[in-house]
């Protein structure tokens, strides 16, 4: 597969995502180019100038401290052999289970280790992979298996974002009927890129949808600043009771339901690029969000759990804490800063993680932890801190990392796309 195309632009270029991306081609995960990082066609606007907002003294919003420079980690081997793994979940039902998204349109079990041979679910006969498209999220109803309902976010065969549920006929089994399934969302999608595709259930039981902003560069349609497309935001939907004709509905307190001014009900939060990676802090509801930046800034955020929804994170008038357009005087109090970034001296394309809440790491109890694709690199920060806070690098993988996940204990896994691994994340003090 060959790179996506970029028209000129008066920014820099980025040496390191083009030797990844070359080094990918030549081995064995040429099915990625550039996935996460969805900089294809980027151009055309300013680059980011002023900081839009200093630092400040941050404040704890509560819970135990975790202090991230005194915790290093590595990946520890699990299983490979997979194909382009891009997600990683558990079904909460007891079984011990992994489930592994692989781009091209399968969901791997993996059991006691090891992967099994045939898939959870199939359905690569519709799905255009490749590129930043493909199997992009998966997430089991938060009552499986009373609730049989697995849910997965991928782009069809026209290239649009399909969200769907599939069944599983009796509980503990391992595969799928690809037949199952019912379509839940479809989202058209103008360019290639920029899909986003995580799916999360929140502590009310509602699917949070993660879309990017359309795609091309600089979001030349302005989706992420606009309430009437559901590109660039995080949707919140109520799936209870879905059929065919009425597959979801609008939760009672989404910021928007009264679709007033043409503003679409299902946007929960808005002002986001690419929000490739999502998930909820099991101990206290908070949503963290991993937003792919532009070309000069990567971004985490954070949605409180007893926060209403509404929150408009800056895209495309920030790109991280700083100004993008305009390039300076983008100061807004209605947009909400990320509680950290990097820039490209340390990498290319943000991997939203986790809070560890498992039980055998304890020197990263109650921490945050993140990564980048094209560094490999690994950071963590105090999710109870509430302000901007620098990361603390933790950890140098040497991986292409494109996901984190949970088992049902809470332990952590990351996915490395470019050798088809799940690892483990291990921790000691320092």
């Amino acid at each position: 597969m060959l790179p996506s195309t970029r028209p000129a632009s008066s920014r820099s270029s980025r040496p390191t995502l083009r030797l990844i991306l070359v080094a990918l081609v030549v081995g064995a995960s040429a099915v990625l180019v550039a996935l996460v990082a969805g900089r294809s066609g980027a151009g055309g606007a300013a680059g980011p100038g002023g900081s839009a907002r200093q630092p400040s003294s941050p404040a704890r919003s509560g819970g135990s401290a975790f202090d991230p420079t005194r915790v290093a980690v590595t990946l520890e081997p699990f299983v490979d052999g997979l194909s382009a793994p891009l997600g990683i979940a558990n079904a909460g039902d007891g079984s011990g289970r992994l489930f592994v998204a692989e781009q091209g349109g399968r969901i791997r079990v993996v059991r006691d280790g090891r992967i099994l041979a045939t898939p959870f679910l199939d359905i690569s006969d519709r799905i255009t992979s490749g590129g930043e498209r493909g199997l992009l999220g998966v997430a089991f109803h938060p009552k499986f298996p009373d609730d049989p309902r697995v849910f997965v976010d991928y782009t069809d065969a026209n290239g649009d974002t399909q969200v769907s549920s599939f069944r599983v006929a009796a509980p503990g089994d391992d595969t799928v009927d690809p037949a199952s399934e019912i379509a839940i969302l479809h989202v058209s999608q103008p360019f290639a890129n920029h899909n986003g595709g995580a799916l999360a259930f929140d502590p009310d039981g509602m699917l949070l949808i993660a879309l990017g902003d359309g795609g091309s560069g600089g979001d030349p349609q302005g989706n992420g600043q606009s309430l009437g497309t559901l590109l660039g935001k995080i949707l919140r939907i109520d799936i209870e009771k879905n059929d065919a004709d009425h597959p979801y509905r609008i939760p009672a307190n989404n910021p928007f339901r009264d679709g007033a001014n043409g503003n679409r009900p299902e946007i929960w939060l808005w002002g986001l690029r690419n929000p490739w990676r999502m998930s909820f802090d099991r101990a206290t509801g908070d949503l963290w969000i991993g937003d792919v930046g532009q070309n000069s800034w990567e971004e985490i955020d954070v949605h409180r759990g007893a926060t209403p929804g509404g929150t408009n994170y800056g895209w495309n008038r920030m790109e991280g804490s700083h100004c993008f357009q305009p390039p300076q005087g983008c100061e807004d109090p209605a947009l909400t800063g990320p509680v950290t970034d990097y820039g490209r001296d340390s990498g290319c394309t943000v991997i939203g993680g986790n809070v560890y809440r498992g039980a055998t790491q304890t020197a990263l109890a109650g921490g945050y932890v993140f990564g980048d694709y094209c560094s490999g690199r690994i950071w963590a920060i105090d999710p109870a801190i509430d302000g901007y806070r620098a990361p603390v690098e933790i950890g140098q993988s040497g991986r292409s990392l494109v996901a984190f996940g949970e088992d049902e204990a809470g332990e952590l896994y990351a996915a490395d796309i470019g050798k088809g691994a799940v690892l483990r994340v291990t921790a000691t003090a320092r």
